[in-house]
């Protein structure tokens, strides 16, 4: 029983532990990352601005969906209009660098705030989403498309 209370106890030191990662301009950095898009992230406390690539998020993303997507961790850590986002966002589609600015979105709230890390990981905003298009293969017209089989 002993191991179990000093188990407990060194976790809870662990959690503890965490210190923010705030720069000297007050902001804090993170990398997301999702299909073929990388996003640099800086947040800082602020009145909820999002400037993605220089223009805002309503006039960079044009769907609604994507700026859901793109303000879910603020919704999950009650923390909306209360972060100034700036990223730049290279590589894939709308929908991937919406979901990459996600990521490190979320990414940067830990390391401003450490206690947040439990709500985001339980979330799934922390886990970079790992899956990507799949090869075409030889003989097929896509990725899983064949010729189509007449058998008369």
């Amino acid at each position: 029983m002993a191991s179990l209370e000093s188990l407990a106890t060194a976790t809870e030191a662990a959690v503890e532990k965490r210190e923010p990662k705030i720069d000297a301009q007050g902001r804090s950095y993170a990398t997301g990352r999702r299909k073929e898009a990388t996003a640099r992230v800086w947040i800082k406390p602020g009145s909820g601005k999002v400037i993605v690539n220089g223009r805002d998020q309503e006039t960079y993303f044009g769907r609604k969906t994507h700026l859901l997507v793109l303000n879910q961790p603020f919704l999950i850590v009650n923390r909306v209009n209360q972060f100034d986002v700036m990223c730049t966002v290279v590589g894939g589609g709308l929908s991937g660098q919406a979901g990459a600015i996600r990521h490190g979105i979320s990414r940067a709230l830990q390391y401003f705030e450490p206690e947040l890390r439990s709500p985001l990981k339980a979330a799934g905003m922390l886990t970079r989403d790992a899956r990507a298009v799949e090869r075409k293969k030889i003989g097929l017209h896509k990725a899983r498309r064949a010729k189509q089989w007449v058998k008369r």
